[in-house]
């Protein structure tokens, strides 16, 4: 069985697909693979998403926000989309989730920190439905 792959989308590829990213490699570790992609990246990554995601012991500061590529599109089995609309590309064979969520753009800290939960429980869910075992599944 070939491991599962994700491709997380947003629009600048700065805040929540990169705190998306993080999640998702801290949890699953070697058993599947992520990327992450937008359609207009941004020149760095959101401080206020690195600050609540170093706050749950990942750190993402080292990341750059990229655009997509047909490679990324061509090699995963799930693109989460995460705010960029009509930019996000579809290629057909691809399972498609829209996860709608606010831009922490601009946000404080104190603001980001919801969306960042909010970001780990679905990560936590598509996971689960995809079969790959956590970290903390044994725990559960």
């Amino acid at each position: 069985m070939t491991k599962p792959a994700v491709l997380f989308l947003c629009t600048h590829n700065a805040g929540r697909s990169q705190m998306a990213m993080g999640f998702f490699r801290h949890l699953a570790g070697e058993r599947a693979n992520v990327y992450s992609g937008g359609s207009e990246p941004a020149d760095r990554i959101n401080p206020a998403a690195v600050a609540a995601m170093v706050e749950k012991g990942i750190d993402i500061a080292a990341e750059q926000p990229k655009q997509w590529t047909m490679d990324m599109l061509e090699t995963v089995d799930v693109v989460i989309m995460m705010g960029c609309g009509d930019s996000c590309p579809v290629v057909p064979g691809r399972r498609y989730e829209d996860w709608v969520l606010p831009d922490p753009a601009g946000q404080t800290l104190d603001a980001v920190r919801p969306i960042r939960d909010e970001i780990e429980r679905r990560v936590r869910n598509l996971l689960d439905r995809l079969g790959v075992e956590t970290a903390n599944s044994a725990a559960r």
